[in-house]
């Protein structure tokens, strides 16, 4: 397993299909847990677990939740019955996982796959999806975001009265973090429960392991692994003066609303992995409870179809109960084509770094000195003064060897965490190794990751010396004047299945963010790393998901009437434009940097109906079939007179065949109103070389809230290789009445580039190297 892909495991959550070739242990459900209990995800007699999407039972609508409940349960028993294998000698009850029952319909159960495809032919089967699996990767930001501090539960009268559901690996009850001092009972919406494992209190209000359909008990949604409790605590933490991680990042520790409430649904654990019919559980059971907004820091390093993600299937059933769904972009960067986190129903969000930045320093027996990025915070005996420079090689060659009171340079950063045990057995007092990596990482020994050049100047000094030493610091931190600029880790655009949909949507701090942790993990990814703490600095796409998560509930506290794609457009359009030259411009940090407060007040949204979603269905070329899956319903598509490109969606990316072939495309929009009633917007036109843009009309007067308006946008041209520096070409529409600034970015770049239309299955080389590894 590669170094990369255990850096990967920390920041955020990768998809792997499940072929038999990963172990897995997953998390469980709330309707029916005793039926699943030890039912396990394989039998290795053939039998995979199958998610099972039905159709939806008319005569439950007016039934409570429990006798509709029980009625879906019958139907799912009588389905899977007729398709079992009659040399079976299991009952239907007895290969079921999970029922969906409160929000969505169906089940998961395990079958052959000759059962799979009987099952597949009964009458209100809408779709079969093979099981698929997660794997778990992983203060100041609130600040650099401009989010006033606003702890007292009287500054914003309806924040109590927000849910944020956490789907992730648990919760650490006790952290000061999830303190409820002075916070009322729950809202009357809740209908969530709580663990016996875990003491509730008016802060965390609910809190369910998931795994397989065990009881409470047999898995506990407390958090061994840290990264739960970390997103968490970014997007709704209370206030913790002085946290910090051994002094440093020293400072106050909160959300962007300190006063919502925590829903905890545990689906994944520090050392296994999470599979999809437990996430689609959780979803189920957090769109019923009545969150408000649903995290998942989850990722995937594969492209599935709409009507294949089990994702983007949970997150549309949470947007018709009116839920935001907050979903990470993927740390799989800077490739192109590594978002797969595409469904226009969710927000993506890509990470970028903040002003505070965490070095280290490196200093050579000539006197030479380098800034290193790694995290080191160990006591005062620990760190390293003058210690000998050797050069082992590869990671490889450090089993079984001895280098006592040594620095090791070694040639990359596949520093997983056998590597690290390998080297804490040299005895070696640290190590250097070259890396261009924005974020900074704890590991088991003093470190140092410095740039390939300085590297290898390090290197040319240790050639050259007879007697070569170098001393490493402790780290701190220094003020970063170029922020916010994208991270490398962070996957990019452009969306493999409709590259009309800008992905990601936009950005937030995801680089060295300190926020609460587990004291039951340690705080590097070593083996043999003894430092249990209660705050701990990561980075990641997760991370910067937990800030739009946040985001997404400080807007919802101010208007608790607004849809999802209203909060949703609210955030992308009063984005704060990053200025970069970045190759990938937008389609590596969407629309911009996250803007909380402006986003309360955006003066114009661009809203979207289930009927909007189901006619981009349409347009993607969904069959009755494919669109049934999708929304549980029997819609079926009529003469199309719009594109993709016409969803009422805030961003507009425009695919062309290629460069130097000239293109026209018109796209029209719809602007709500949610400012002052009586308002005029004039447009404002920002574009590039070869790129023209025009708008329809050019000034929106209303005269009512709430009211509508149509416009259409036309940009037309002939696309430059390099433009700017720059993949595609950057433009953007805005909308101004002089107080409000209603921004639209717009990408156009080249749809036929080798280096993201290749048609590999696994789009995240660092999981796909681990993947294949695990096959060997």
């Amino acid at each position: 397993m590669t170094g990369a892909a255990v850096i990967i495991r920390i920041i955020t959550l990768v998809l792997v299909v499940a072929s038999g070739v990963l172990g897995v242990q997953t998390a469980g459900r709330r309707a029916d847990a005793s039926a699943a209990a030890g039912a396990g995800h394989g039998d290795g007699d053939g039998k995979k677990v199958y998610i099972v999407f039905t159709a939806r039972q008319s005569a439950t609508a007016e039934m409570s939740e429990s006798d509709a409940g029980a009625t879906i349960k019958s139907f799912h028993h009588g389905l899977l019955s007729d398709a079992l294998d009659s040399s079976s000698h299991s009952s239907a009850s007895g290969r079921i996982v999970y029922h969906y029952t409160r929000s969505m319909h169906g089940f998961a159960a395990r079958l052959t796959e000759q059962e799979k495809n009987k099952l597949a032919g009964k009458e209100g089967v809408l779709s079969i999806h093979e099981r698929v699996v997660y794997r778990p990767q992983t203060t100041r930001s609130w600040n650099f975001l401009g989010v006033p501090l606003h702890e007292h539960t009287s500054s914003l009268p309806l924040e109590q009265d927000v849910i944020i559901g956490v789907i992730d690996t648990g919760i650490w009850p006790e952290s000061k973090s999830f303190s409820d001092d002075g916070m009322a009972p729950p809202p009357a919406k809740w209908k969530g429960r709580c663990s016996q494992y875990v003491e509730c209190n008016n802060k965390i209000i609910g809190a369910w392991a998931y795994s397989g359909g065990l009881p409470d008990g047999h898995v506990r949604p407390r958090d061994s692994d840290g990264h739960g409790t970390h997103t968490a605590s970014t997007a709704a933490g209370r206030l913790v003066s002085n946290a910090s991680l051994y002094g440093l990042a020293n400072g106050s520790a909160r959300g962007a609303v300190p006063a919502a409430r925590l829903a905890i649904y545990k689906v994944c654990y520090d050392d296994e992995d999470c599979a999809s019919e437990d996430i689609l559980a959780a979803m189920d059971d957090a769109i019923a409870d009545g969150v408000d907004v649903i995290s998942l820091s989850v990722a995937s390093p594969y492209v599935l179809e709409y009507s294949d993600d089990a994702l983007a299937i949970g997150a549309f059933h949470a947007f018709r109960r009116g839920v935001v769904t907050s979903v990470a972009a993927g740390n799989c960067g800077p490739q192109l084509g590594t978002v797969t986190n595409l469904a226009p129903w969710m927000i993506s969000t890509a990470a970028t770094t903040t002003d505070r930045k965490i070095v280290s320093k490196v200093v050579l027996g000539n006197g030479k000195h380098f800034l290193g990025n790694a995290i080191n915070t160990f006591p005062v005996g620990d760190i390293v003064h003058r210690a000998l420079i050797l050069d082992p090689g590869n990671w490889d060659q450090l089993k079984g060897a001895r280098y006592k009171g040594a620095i090791l340079l070694c040639p990359s950063r596949d520093f997983s965490s056998f590597y690290q045990h390998d080297l804490f057995k040299t005895g070696a007092a640290g190590v250097i190794f070259p890396d261009d990596a924005d974020e900074s990482m704890s590991y088991s020994v003093p470190a140092a990751v410095v740039k390939p050049s300085q590297f290898q100047e390090i290197l040319d000094y240790y050639n050259r010396s007879r007697h070569p030493v170098v001393s490493i610091s402790n780290s701190w931190t220094v003020f970063d004047a170029k922020a916010p600029v994208v991270a490398g880790f962070s996957s990019r655009g452009p969306n493999l299945i409709t590259p009309g949909i800008l992905k990601p949507d936009i950005s937030a701090p995801g680089v060295d963010i300190l926020a609460a942790c587990s004291p039951q993990n340690v705080e590097s990814m070593g083996m043999d790393d003894e430092r249990h703490v209660l705050y701990n600095i990561f980075s990641g796409t997760s991370i910067a998901n937990a800030h739009i998560t946040g985001s997404a509930a400080y807007v919802k506290s101010v208007h608790p009437d607004w849809s999802p794609a209203a909060i949703i457009s609210s955030l992308v359009t009063t984005a704060k434009p990053i200025h970069s030259n970045i190759l990938e411009a937008e389609l590596a940090y969407g629309a911009g940097q996250v803007n909380p407060t402006g986003a309360i007040d955006p003066g114009l949204v661009y809203d979207a109906s289930e009927l909007d979603y189901i006619e981009f269905l349409c347009t993607q070329g969904y069959n009755a079939t494919q669109i049934a899956a999708v929304t549980a319903t029997n819609a079926t598509c009529s003469s199309l007179t719009s594109s993709v490109a016409d969803l009422n969606y805030p961003s507009i990316a425009i695919p062309v065949t290629n460069y130097g072939v000239h293109f026209s495309k018109t796209i029209t929009r719809t602007a709500t109103n949610v400012g002052p009633a009586n308002s005029v917007y004039h447009v404002k036109i920002s574009s590039a070389p070869g790129i023209d843009v025009s708008v329809e009309p050019d000034e929106l007067q209303f005269t009512a809230a709430r009211r509508k308006i149509n416009f259409t946008v036309s940009v037309y041209g002939t696309l430059s290789a390099g433009v700017t520096g720059r993949l595609g070409a950057s433009a953007s529409i805005i909308w101004s009445d002089g107080k409000h600034d209603v921004r639209s970015p717009i990408y156009v770049f080249p749809q036929q580039l080798s280096s993201y239309t290749s048609k590999e299955s696994c789009r995240c080389k660092a999981i796909c190297e681990f993947i294949d590894e695990d096959d060997e």
